[in-house]
């Protein structure tokens, strides 16, 4: 059973806060050190299962790819990408489409990087048209609804969320499907170094029984996330090698996501909790008469931070910037002591 540390190792939580926040950034961004300065119409090519045409002209040569659609051919070196999703994978590897959602290119993650990316629309439900003006030769998404539109318009890669499982897999499945496995080698590698040295930390900071609850705040309702849904799970349970409490562990890891009544709550929460949330801070947790009564908020071991839909209006222009001393992670470091939650705006 953990146990809460003795005091000199509390006061380091401080320092631990945003390297949970830097170890998230990595995930969700899809970028760590390695540095790339592409424009769109980025060559690419691919290799998982495929069988190539060779040709000597590689502008017009193609192989086919098997995907859950079936096999499909796609040109070797497509040069207009839309990608509806899996930009975080992307960017790492110097690839950037000629559209993507808007949602996404305002993402403070990856708008950097993506300046001059034409907008296809609604995240989820893009224009058809929007796509079509693009002229693109390879689409990539993680939705099957649109599959047949799309397809009309070019060879379209369907990949469901979840399917690659950690960082490694998604990364290393680009890096062949686009001829980047050296780029892809690279970054991996640079990650894992980043990983190793911010777990190093943690685990001086946080006892290695600890339990980690991933959460988000739907008011009456609260989700709770395993380890290959988003919302920092990656960043948690995979790279840092916590686990969610053992009462619900395998429920959690095996479904990947619950909806929680507020008689549910105390039951999914564990030593310290990572909450997504739009319109409660740790305050308001803290004085809820049913949030305020579990362990992990009384001790201020709740972290809140608020969806991508409202961190793209914060300073933090792309993963890069995370090294920058005017950026909320770093005025988390030398705040010292506590948990704290941010909300822009």
């Amino acid at each position: 059973m953990y146990s809460r540390e003795k005091h000199h190792r509390s006061q380091k939580l401080g320092l631990v806060l945003p390297i949970l926040f830097l170890l998230i950034v990595l995930v969700l961004s899809g970028c760590g050190a390695t540095e790339t300065k592409t424009a769109p119409n980025s060559e690419a090519a691919e290799k998982p299962k495929t069988e190539e045409n060779s040709s000597t002209d590689t502008s017009s040569a193609v192989k086919t790819v098997t995907t859950i659609k079936g096999d499909i051919e796609i040109p070797v070196k497509p040069q207009r990408i839309v990608a509806e999703e899996y930009l975080g994978s992307l960017i790492p590897l110097g690839v950037i489409p000629v559209g993507a959602p808007g949602l996404s290119i305002k993402n403070y993650y990856f708008k950097d990087k993506l300046v001059g990316v034409s907008d296809i629309g609604t995240y989820g439900k893009p224009s058809i048209e929007n796509v079509l003006a693009l002229n693109p030769d390879l689409i990539i998404t993680n939705n099957g609804d649109n599959y047949e539109a799309l397809s009309k318009i070019a060879p379209t890669i369907v990949i469901p969320y979840g399917d690659l499982k950690d960082v490694h897999e998604e990364l290393t499945y680009f890096g062949k499907l686009l001829d980047k496995e050296e780029e892809a080698k690279t970054w991996l590698l640079q990650y894992d170094k980043r990983i190793a040295e911010a777990k190093a930390k943690v685990d001086t900071a946080i006892a290695t029984d600890a339990s980690f609850s991933i959460m988000e705040d739907g008011g009456k309702s609260t989700w709770v996330y395993g380890n290959n849904f988003g919302r920092g799970g990656q960043p948690i349970y995979q790279a840092l090698g916590r686990k969610p409490p053992s009462v619900v562990a395998n429920e959690i890891m095996e479904k990947q996501w619950a909806e929680l009544s507020e008689e549910m709550v105390e039951k999914y929460a564990g030593d310290y909790i990572i909450m997504t949330s739009n319109n409660r801070t740790i305050e308001d947790f803290q004085k809820d008469p049913i949030w305020g009564s579990i362990p992990a908020v009384k001790n201020g071991h709740i972290y809140v931070w608020p969806s991508l839909l409202k961190l793209k209006n914060l300073r933090l222009g792309s993963p890069v910037s995370t090294n920058r001393n005017d950026t909320p992670h770093t005025n988390f470091m030398v705040g010292g002591g506590s948990f704290l939650s941010f909300h822009p705006n």
